[in-house]
């Protein structure tokens, strides 16, 4: 479709409107077929074939493993500018699915729970549109299609490191929400969610015969005070006024009745939004136990990993989104609370000003959550993400 310049420039909302919607079967199907076939962490090549299939049909210049298996296109604009980078994560769940429908996953124990599919999908879509329109813009739009925003090792982090970012000014994300009506879109002013860190602890102790505690040292009744203590970091050392969880997700030690054992471990994580939190809840869980090895005579191994920091909404890119949006949509706009939940785009955000959009998924008459084997998300989400963060770009380079 060859487009005119003071055609683009007089009806830019239309034309993308048009051009996204003309797209929507293909996107669907393209969606559905990811669906069909999930794939997690790092190991995501056939999606990233997938995109890079379609970039290629599209004309879209594209560079293939990035930070391992994630792909990036480029969309030269008309005039010189800054370079917008929008970001889509690839990556399923370990989850069975269980929704029954026709392109349910082909993949024992894999699921797109999160929607990553329809993510993929509207990226794809929206290269398509702004590829379009790009000669009557000014500057550059970098599509990122990442692999392991899942998993504990970042595909965010392992792209950045092979050169995502460089020549970037500033990016867009988005994220379907089922918790929202489809055809509304929602943002988060300021800090929108939490930073992730994940801790392994091993309590190391001396097993025994169950009947003669005394000549061993018990580490299942140090690990339930270390679980008790642990509990009041929050309660009485973080400032009440900060948000901040700690969560313990696994504990696991002994095999039967009878035995002392040797170890047992446990699986936790800390979401704060203040890096003082971060580091107060860190110190606190050493010296809990250090504590512990002096009083319940074990040995603590404590493995404590880093994770993502907060997102944090740059205002005016907050802001010239939800304008284009308002103006395209109407009144479909709603403000979020933050949450502690993590997300590994955050470390775009902590490289250049970054803004994540919520995108509508509610099916009607249905209740679904992320991360759950029955997800059934509103698939007419793929094409108003693309209208809305075509939009965006657009106006962002206009």
């Amino acid at each position: 479709m060859s487009l005119g310049t003071d055609m683009i420039l007089n009806n830019l909302d239309s034309v993308i409107d048009t051009l996204s919607r003309d797209q929507e079967s293909m996107l669907v199907a393209i969606r559905r077929d990811l669906h069909r076939h999930p794939e997690v962490g790092f190991n995501v090549e056939r999606t990233a074939g997938v995109v890079a299939r379609e970039l290629a049909r599209l004309g879209i210049p594209h560079i293939t493993g990035v930070g391992r298996t994630g792909v990036v296109g480029l969309i030269e604009g008309g005039a010189p500018g800054p370079t917008l980078l929008i970001r889509a994560d690839m990556d399923a769940l370990p989850i069975q699915e269980q929704t029954g429908l026709p392109y349910a996953s082909t993949v024992d124990g894999r699921m797109h729970a999160c929607g990553h599919d329809l993510h993929t999908a509207t990226l794809i879509g929206i290269g398509a549109v702004l590829s379009e329109v790009a000669p009557h813009l000014r500057g550059n739009i970098k599509l990122m299609f990442q692999p392991a925003e899942e998993t504990q090792e970042s595909g965010a982090n392992a792209m950045i490191a092979d050169g995502v970012l460089d020549g970037v000014d500033f990016a867009l994300g988005f994220h379907n929400h089922p918790d929202e009506p489809v055809g509304t879109f929602s943002f988060v002013k300021g800090i929108a969610n939490g930073s992730s860190d994940e801790f392994d602890i091993t309590l190391h102790a001396a097993s025994g015969h169950a009947a003669r505690p005394h000549l061993a040292i018990d580490p299942v009744v140090a690990t339930a005070q270390l679980i008790t203590q642990l509990q009041t970091i929050v309660s009485r050392e973080v400032d009440p006024m900060q948000p901040a969880v700690l969560t313990i997700g696994s504990i696991h030690g002994g095999e039967t009745h009878n035995i002392i054992p040797d170890s047992v471990s446990i699986m936790g994580t800390v979401r704060c939004q203040d890096p003082a939190t971060r580091a107060i809840v860190e110190a606190a869980i050493r010296r809990i136990c250090a504590g512990l090895e002096a009083s319940m005579r074990v040995r603590c191994a404590i493995n404590f990993v880093r994770g993502v920091p907060s997102l944090v909404s740059d205002e005016r890119l907050l802001t010239v989104t939800m304008s284009a949006i308002r103006e395209h949509f109407g009144d479909v706009v709603r403000a979020r609370a933050s949450n502690l939940g993590a997300e590994d785009f955050a470390l775009v955000g902590a490289k250049v000003p970054a803004f994540q959009l919520g995108v509508g998924a509610a099916q009607d008459g249905r209740n679904d959550q992320l991360h759950n084997s029955d997800y059934q998300p509103d698939e007419s989400c793929i094409v108003n993400g693309v209208v809305a963060l075509s939009l965006a770009a657009a106006s962002l380079l206009s």
